[in-house]
Formats: C-alpha cells, sequence, structure tokens
C-alpha cells in the first residue's frame, strides 16, 4: 500500500525493495524513515571512504610505481578493486515548480445543484462559491456522488437542477481517477504526450521544455521515446500527472490522486500544492494526503446532503468522534431515566413535584468553567506545538541526540493534547446538559 497512516498503524516490519535489493526494517511507516535515512547516511560514509582511499592509492599509482613485488601488485589489484566498486545510487526525485495562470474574481460558483440516478439521490441542492487558494477536500463511500460532482464542474456532466458558473479567467486541470486509452493512448511516445500541451512551460524556475519537465518526473532520456503502451499503471499515472500541471492550471482538480503515485512522487505533490496559487479541489481517500493538502473538508453524508467541516480530515475525524462520544453519553442517559420511571409507581403527583422541586440543575463548578472558556485556545497551543516540534525534527534530521530530545518532547505533548480533548469531551457533554435545563 502507498497509505502512509495504515502501514503506521497496523505494520511491525517494513520490507523495502531499492535497486535491485531488498532491505528489511522492524518498524512501522515512521520508524522506517527513520532508518532508512540512518541506512543511506552509512552507505555515504561508506562511499566517502572509499574515495579517500582511492586518491591515495592513485596518487601511489601515478607516481610510477612499479608492480614487481607481491605488495606491489597487491596493492595494484586493491585500487582496481576499489575503482571498479560501485558507489550508492541517489534516488531520483520528482522537482516541481508552480505553473499557474492568473484568476480572476469570478472563479467556480455552485449554485443549488441537484444529481439523482432514479431513486439514488447525489446531490441535492448543494452550493459553494470557491475562493482563492481554497484547498477543498471531498470524502464519502464509493458511489456517493464525488466523482459525479467533479465531473459536473469541468463540464461533462450537466446537474438536474440548479447552474455552475465558471469565471473568464479559470483554467481547470483535471487528474482523473481513471486514466482510459482515450485519455492516454498506447501508441503514441511519451514524449508528443506531453509536447500536445506544449514545448515549453512557464514556472517559477524560468521557462521548462516537455523534454526538461519529463526529467523531472523520472522519464529520462530513452524514456521519453517509448511507447505509452509500454509503461506500468504507476508511470503512466505520474506521466498523465504531468501532463495536467503543465497546463499550467488555476484550477486543479484531483480525483484519488494517491492511487498508484509511489510515496516519493506523493511527497514532491504535496510539497508543489503547498505553493500553488490556485484553488485545489481534492477527492481521496487518502487521509495522509488530505491532512497535508486541504484546509476545508465536505462530507457526503447520503440522501444528498453535503455536509462541510473546516480543518483537515484528522480535524474532521476528531470532530465526529467527540459527536459520537456526546451522543452516545446522552443515548445512555436517555435509557437511564426511561429505566427510573415506573408506570406502576405509586408516588403521589404533590410528592413527584416536591422530589423534582428539590433536584439540583445542572451546572459547572467553577473550575469547570474556567476550564470550558480556555479549553479550545489551549488544545490549538498544543496543536501548535506540536507541528513546531514535527518542523524541528526535520531541521535537525542529522542530530540524533536533539531528534530525542524533539521526540520525548512531542510524546509528552501529545499526551497532554489527549488530556485536554477528553476534558474537553467532558465539559463539552455537560454543556449541552446545561443547555437542555438538565437536573442532577
Amino acid at each position: 500500500t502507498h497509505d502512509r497512516y495504515f502501514l503506521d498503524s497496523v505494520s511491525n516490519r517494513i520490507i523495502e525493495i531499492d535497486k535491485g535489493h531488498i532491505y528489511s526494517y522492524e518498524a512501522n511507516y515512521s520508524g522506517y524513515l527513520e532508518l532508512k535515512m540512518q541506512r543511506e547516511e552509512m552507505e555515504l560514509a561508506s562511499e566517502r571512504k572509499r574515495q579517500s582511499i582511492l586518491r591515495t592509492e592513485l596518487a601511489w599509482v601515478m607516481r610510477g610505481a612499479r608492480a614487481r613485488s607481491t605488495k606491489q601488485k597487491a596493492r595494484l589489484e586493491r585500487y582496481e578493486e576499489l575503482k571498479n566498486m560501485d558507489g550508492p545510487q541517489q534516488d531520483g526525485t520528482v522537482e516541481l515548480s508552480s505553473a499557474v495562470s492568473r484568476l480572476g474574481r469570478t472563479t467556480v460558483e455552485l449554485h443549488n445543484i441537484s444529481k439523482a440516478y432514479g431513486d439514488n439521490v447525489l446531490i441535492d441542492d448543494f452550493s459553494y462559491i470557491f475562493l482563492k487558494n481554497d484547498r477543498v477536500g471531498f470524502i464519502g463511500p464509493n458511489g456517493s456522488g464525488k466523482s459525479t460532482l467533479m465531473k459536473m464542474i469541468i463540464g461533462e456532466l450537466a446537474p438536474d437542477s440548479g447552474n455552475i458558473e465558471i469565471g473568464q479567467t479559470v483554467k481547470i486541470s483535471y487528474f482523473a481517477q481513471e486514466i482510459g486509452d482515450d485519455i492516454m493512448d498506447p501508441k503514441q511516445r511519451v514524449i508528443d504526450y506531453i509536447r500536445d500541451v506544449a514545448e515549453f512551460v512557464q514556472t517559477a524556475d524560468g521557462q521548462i521544455s516537455a523534454a526538461r519537465m519529463l526529467e523531472r518526473f523520472l522519464f529520462a532520456g530513452e524514456d521519453q521515446y517509448g511507447l505509452i503502451g509500454k509503461l506500468s499503471g504507476g508511470e503512466r499515472r505520474r506521466l498523465h500527472l504531468c501532463k495536467v500541471l503543465m497546463e499550467a492550471p488555476n484550477v486543479l482538480i484531483l480525483d484519488e490522486p494517491t492511487n498508484d503515485l509511489d510515496i516519493t512522487t506523493l511527497r514532491v505533490l504535496e510539497d508543489y500544492l503547498d505553493s500553488f496559487q490556485g484553488i485545489v479541489i481534492v477527492v481521496s481517500h487518502d487521509r495522509y494526503f488530505l491532512d497535508r493538502t486541504v484546509r476545508r473538508i465536505f462530507s457526503f453524508e447520503g440522501n444528498g446532503v453535503l455536509a462541510q467541516h473546516e480543518g483537515n480530515y484528522t480535524d474532521y475525524h476528531n470532530r465526529k468522534l467527540a459527536d459520537m462520544n456526546i451522543q452516545t453519553l446522552a443515548d445512555a442517559q436517555t435509557q437511564k431515566k426511561s429505566g427510573n420511571c415506573s408506570p406502576a409507581s405509586d408516588t403521589s403527583s404533590s410528592g413527584k413535584n416536591w422530589k423534582e422541586g428539590q433536584k439540583k440543575k445542572v451546572k459547572f463548578t467553577y473550575q469547570e468553567q474556567k476550564d470550558y472558556d480556555t479549553i479550545e485556545e489551549d488544545i490549538a497551543s498544543l496543536e501548535a506545538k506540536i507541528e513546531q516540534l514535527d518542523a524541528d525534527y526535520v531541521k535537525n534530521s542529522k542530530d540524533f541526540v536533539k531528534l530525542n530530545e524533539i521526540a520525548k518532547k512531542k510524546e509528552e505533548t501529545e499526551r497532554l493534547l489527549n488530556e485536554k480533548m477528553e476534558r474537553w469531551m467532558f465539559l463539552e457533554e455537560k454543556a449541552a446538559r446545561i443547555a437542555n435545563g438538565e437536573t442532577e
């Protein structure tokens, strides 16, 4: 799988196939990244040592020493052996710089759109105006209508009712979930597929040729003149992504972009989107990708309902869990109340009213009210601290002493955040009871 959260959650060993070699790491995905970095640093250190020895041996050879003695012959053989050794191969990288067209005042506006197939209502009276630099994710079960909505935005499908307004300066590029022969001709050469868009594209780094753009997407040399039909599924997706971005869009629609893209390409795509000056619309089941790229979520809730949630996927997920816990507590409270009410009770009406009159209304204690007033700010502060620690971790990736200190601080901060979240859920549940006028 390329699902990084899933790997982190369920795996305790990672097997990596890299340049014809197999490496085994007793770790989940996060641990694998750290161990892989250590392995590559050791390989580079060995290569530096080899080059140092080579320089010494080369100096000896260049002095014209005659290989007469056994010792001299052995030294010459050692030099030849060292010279013929292969150094560590470095991973190719997919480098992107943002190429974008100007976006005017009117962007993409959805006004009261609806779409159904028979009795299956996918979208019912949905409206949304995309803002400049919007980062919006759409989530929901397969078949809920996500791709249908994307196809309506690009004009492939028409809504049953309502209208979609596209601004004059809007330039949409659509990275499709499925890439058929109608999108990529198997008989076409790789370089010609990109040249169909443009021979050159203007980026933040200057003008880039189609061939150079392909090199950045790891299609180098003779690979550019191969046929698309001979590419693997992942290579076809990577090539299609290259074409989509070379179109210099200002509205980028990514429909399940992480399918078949290797993790290296995914990381660079995420970095690219960080600096992309336009609207990004994402349909994905990849929680990590959504966390990295979107700031607003629309969830398909069924019967045509799309619910809006601020924040990334983790924010959405945490709120859903909190709502479920609050609902569970409320249901339990309701069951408890109904269980205490006996129809056969012989308590008189006046006695019942007297008892109810003695019950105290639910209210916050002084400390609870104080916590309730500040807890959301406390949570935001802890989340910001974790983000800063993550950034510090990247900056100090080669300082293992520093990394250990950062890891301990992050673990403690996450523990405090979990405690705050549990406290927040308790206070929210109690606030709901207070609002309902419940008594203890």
